[in-house]
């Protein structure tokens, strides 16, 4: 892991939601998620600066309209929103847990 990744992950195993399980590097089809929890259907991916080369931008989406296909949400985040705001990204995460916790009507 990258210590973005390693920073995030201690956050993510504190974290208290009922039915909230976190697994690193988990397999989904033919791709690896930064973090995943299957049972809220929530995929966390921790991005370096090479997530921003045109390529890789592709790629990315291409990804992520898969996991999408299989019923995640994808939340990404820069590996500076984890060193320099690691509480708002913890909120923005709370938040998309307890959004799939919440029937809609």
């Amino acid at each position: 892991m990258t210590n973005a990744e390693k920073k995030l992950w201690w956050y993510l195993r504190q974290l208290s939601v009922d039915g909230t399980h976190f697994r690193r590097q988990a397999t989904i089809g033919p791709y690896f998620a930064d973090f995943a929890c299957h049972d809220s259907h929530l995929i966390i991916e921790v991005d370096g600066g090479g997530h921003a080369l045109p390529d890789q931008i592709f790629v990315d989406e291409k990804r992520s309209e898969y996991l999408r296909s299989r019923g995640y949400r994808v939340l990404r985040f820069w590996n500076n929103e984890i060193f320099e705001n690691i509480e708002g990204v913890v909120t923005v995460i709370l938040e998309a847990l307890q959004e799939t916790k919440t029937p809609h009507p």
